[in-house]
């Protein structure tokens, strides 16, 4: 299909210049539709509307507080936040929330670019298999 592109003008009708615009629109809307196939495969593999339940499940196995899924919901939910949200996020005290977020940071499953900046999701490959498990099925 992809030669297809490149075949000689069929006529005076097709196109102005030394190739088919028939061929090259033909070839043009296959591509879109392996481009569409494979974004439609991989939004199914990541499956990323239940995500969140995979989050809890995530905690959970790990032997994380409870309150440890909502500091993760928080950041799913909005990308990032700062650390200093931590207490509100969780509804614990400030000593716990912090120790709780500083946990997470340890695991790998929260990260931040300084000491002091803003955590955000990370994908550790320990939790690879709980948050992703139909992009890697077990072997």
């Amino acid at each position: 299909m992809m030669d297809y592109a490149d075949t000689p003008r069929q006529g005076d009708l097709d196109g102005r210049g030394n190739l088919s615009e028939k061929a090259l629109t033909e070839y043009v809307v296959w591509f879109l539709k392996v481009c569409l196939d494979q974004v439609e495969f991989m939004t199914s593999l990541f499956d990323l509307e239940r995500l969140g339940e995979r989050l809890k499940l995530y905690t959970e196995q790990e032997g994380f507080k409870p309150e440890a899924y909502r500091l993760l919901d928080e950041t799913l939910l909005r990308g990032e936040f700062p650390r200093g949200e931590a207490e509100r996020a969780t509804g614990l005290k400030e000593r716990a929330a912090r120790d709780l977020l500083a946990s997470l940071v340890e695991d790998g499953i929260l990260g931040s670019d300084t000491p002091k900046g803003p955590v955000s999701l990370r994908f550790p490959m320990k939790a690879v298999e709980v948050l992703f498990p139909r992009l890697f099925p077990e072997a």
